[in-house]
């Protein structure tokens, strides 16, 4: 069985990216190589909550991220995730939007995927929170995913 990646909306919109910053041609450039080189390692899914976002958004490549998810599996949403999403902002583990992080976190966490895939490094693939994620899904019984970001899943077999 392939180890399961729940992909977040900041993965199409770098597949994407058009700034020339150096450090989104490599956020680019790896979401690139692990979408094209290593999707098929694992079983990628992804939510509503992603296509929302996406179709919600006012960038140049709005429908070219939305067609590069649009074959994945879309895990439900349920009054379970919904709960934990209000427990991660009630414990300051997450921003206050309910349908922003907290929301990815709690789709990945509840379906048990092994990893929730992401670029935002302030509050989801970051060594400094995932402590108080742990703590927190513990508490609610949840699993735990691990959250990494592409480059940390390229070059590596599963």
């Amino acid at each position: 069985m392939k180890p399961s990646v729940y992909v977040e909306t900041s993965i199409p919109s770098f597949y994407f990216e058009v700034r020339t910053e150096p450090e989104m041609v490599a956020r680019r450039e790896w979401t690139r190589q692990w979408w094209d080189n290593h999707f098929r390692d694992y079983d990628v899914v992804s939510s509503v909550a992603v296509e929302d976002e996406l179709a919600t958004g006012s960038f140049g490549a709005r429908e070219d991220a939305l067609g590069l998810i649009a074959e994945l599996p879309l895990l439900d949403i349920n009054e379970s995730i919904a709960d934990s999403v209000a427990a991660y902002i009630s414990h300051h583990v997450m921003p206050s939007d309910p349908a922003g992080d907290a929301l990815h976190l709690a789709i990945a966490s509840w379906h048990k995927c092994d990893f929730l895939l992401t670029w935002n490094c302030r509050h989801l693939a970051n060594a400094n929170k995932f402590g108080h994620i742990r703590r927190i899904n513990t508490l609610l019984g949840l699993y735990v995913p691990s959250l990494v970001t592409p480059l940390e899943l390229l070059g590596q077999k599963p």
